[in-house]
């Protein structure tokens, strides 16, 4: 049964429920790979997820910080041995063509390790995701990205819903017609597990043009 997690962003770290989620999740703590968002610059180490991690009791044999000081057959087999995959947060877009260039989508959609992904990570985890300037992004028009698609929706991941719920409605209303939407803020999570989907914070689901705010489960 796959289990995957669609991570905000933890200002200090994990919620004790969703720790403990997690450390039963997270058996094989053989290898963990994580995946950075901005690989030409080699001081994203993942140092504040591993950290999340480490609060929470949940430490591995090995870690492999995946980026351009990688060779590509390497990190295929990284990916390949690796306990849980850890997709970092920051440039959602490098990130997206770090995924294309190195050919890592089908090794991880393939894996059988646990995958996360925090802010930037959980939308290149998802189907789908809209970049748009309306959500940070330098760009004049919006466009859809295709993500690794481990699931059949699409994440808005670490954004100010509670102050924009217009905004994110009206910018995401015509993706939401094709595919579902979870838009969350920071301290959030959707964990998919087999067919199950939880979520703990503040998680909106958008379907049809229509926003609803989701009860936590985890």
């Amino acid at each position: 049964m796959k289990t995957h997690y669609y991570l905000g962003w933890f200002n200090n770290f994990f919620p004790e429920n969703l720790g403990r989620v997690l450390q039963g999740d997270i058996t094989d703590r053989k290898s963990l790979a994580m995946i950075c968002s901005n690989p030409s610059i080699y001081e994203d180490d993942g140092a504040t997820e591993r950290s999340w991690l480490d609060q929470a009791g949940i430490m591995f044999d090995e870690y492999h910080l995946i980026n351009y000081r990688v060779q590509k057959e390497d990190a295929q087999t990284i990916i390949q041995n690796a306990s849980v995959i850890f997709l970092l947060g920051g440039n959602t877009l490098k990130q997206n063509g770090f995924l294309m260039e190195y050919e890592l989508l089908d090794s991880i959609k393939k894996s059988s390790a646990v995958a996360m992904g925090a802010s930037a990570g959980a939308m290149n985890m998802s189907a789908k995701w809209l970049c748009s300037k309306n959500f940070g992004y330098k760009v004049e028009m919006s466009s859809v990205y295709d993500g690794i698609g481990l699931d059949n929706f699409s994440v808005l991941s670490h954004f100010d819903l509670e102050n924009n719920i217009a905004l994110v409605q009206s910018e995401l209303s015509l993706l939401s017609e094709e595919i579902n939407i979870y838009a969350s803020n920071k301290d959030c999570a959707v964990r998919v597990k087999g067919d199950k989907i939880d979520v703990l914070g503040n998680v909106f689901l958008i379907s049809h043009s229509k926003i609803q705010k989701l009860d936590e489960t985890l």
